[in-house]
């Protein structure tokens, strides 16, 4: 019944976890925050915070005002990066300040460093107050500019030069679509995509779905943008029946009844653990059979690993 597509932790959110458990226990300067979510997923925050490790987390608030509420000890940049601003900061205050930048994210606030001692402008496309986004805009705000949707190309002066370039979770094919557009406005426009391996890899798998599937489970948190986008484009591209849930907890017994064909993935900050659970209730659920219905309890111990 169940189809397996590509899923578990990116090699991002895998080091960025790491490196939180290794502070949680080697870390001399206490407390021990966390700027921001360490990565989009409540669960990981929940099993660091019993760790000891303190998330400082406000929506309404960039990285730079989170660290007013911080005052001692040490603080942990998240997996989305941050500006140097940010850092700079921190140092100021006499905070110890641990780096978890996904690499690909670094790589990508390096290019932009690089290519605005050039002389470019940079056309950034990403989600407004993602703090992935937040991060590479803080380089050089008055040189940075984000793009959303193609309008955002129409008020740029063609005459410059431009680096179009992009946040790492957002989808692969508007990607595609904007850098088109792109092309057509801007003639002296550069593009470097910069989609992570691990995301352009599940949105082509969803993308390719077969045509037999007839439901498709994205599992990951609500706040995890390349969650939310293989399940846009699950219904979008492939279109298919999709449910965005964030364990067995949402699962709904009914959703699965009368389907033969159940497609799984998730999103690439996901704990591999809740998918697996999913995927083995799945594969042992019959309709005909109530004694399959009762859903499992969350193993919190495997969060971490």
């Amino acid at each position: 019944m169940t189809g397996i597509i590509p899923r578990g932790y990116c090699k991002g959110v895998v080091r960025a976890i790491n490196i939180a458990k290794k502070a949680t226990k080697e870390v001399e300067k206490k407390p021990l925050y966390i700027l921001g979510m360490i990565v989009h997923n409540q669960y990981i925050v929940n099993a660091l915070r019993d760790l000891g490790a303190i998330t400082i987390e406000d929506k309404n608030k960039t990285r730079e005002e989170l660290l007013d509420e911080i005052d001692e000890g040490t603080v942990i940049i998240t997996a989305h990066g941050a500006g140097d601003i940010v850092t700079e900061k921190a140092l100021n205050k006499g905070l110890d300040v641990i780096d978890a930048s996904c690499l690909d994210v670094i790589k990508t606030h390096d290019l932009i460093k690089a290519k605005l001692t050039e002389g470019f402008e940079i056309l950034y496309i990403g989600k407004e107050h993602h703090p992935e986004a937040e991060g590479a805009l803080l380089i050089d705000p008055l040189h940075i500019h984000l793009i959303q949707k193609k309008e955002d190309f129409d008020q740029l002066d063609p005459s410059k030069k431009y680096l179009l370039t992009n946040q790492t979770t957002m989808s692969l094919y508007d990607i595609y679509e904007l850098s088109e557009y792109a092309k057509q406005k801007l003639p002296h426009v550069e593009i470097e995509q910069e989609i992570c391996t691990a995301t352009k890899i599940r949105q082509e798998a969803i993308r390719d779905l077969p045509d037999d599937v007839d439901l498709v489970i994205i599992v990951g948190d609500p706040h995890s943008n390349n969650t939310k986008k293989l399940a846009s484009i699950s219904r979008d591209l492939a279109h298919k029946d999709v449910r965005m849930i964030g364990s067995i907890e949402e699962l709904n017994i009914n959703d699965l009844k009368g389907k033969k064909h159940v497609a799984v993935s998730s999103g690439a900050s996901t704990p591999t653990s809740l998918t697996n659970q999913i995927i083995s209730y799945i594969e042992q659920f019959d309709e005909n059979d109530p004694s399959t219905y009762p859903l499992p309890k969350i193993d919190y111990d495997k969060i971490l690993k």
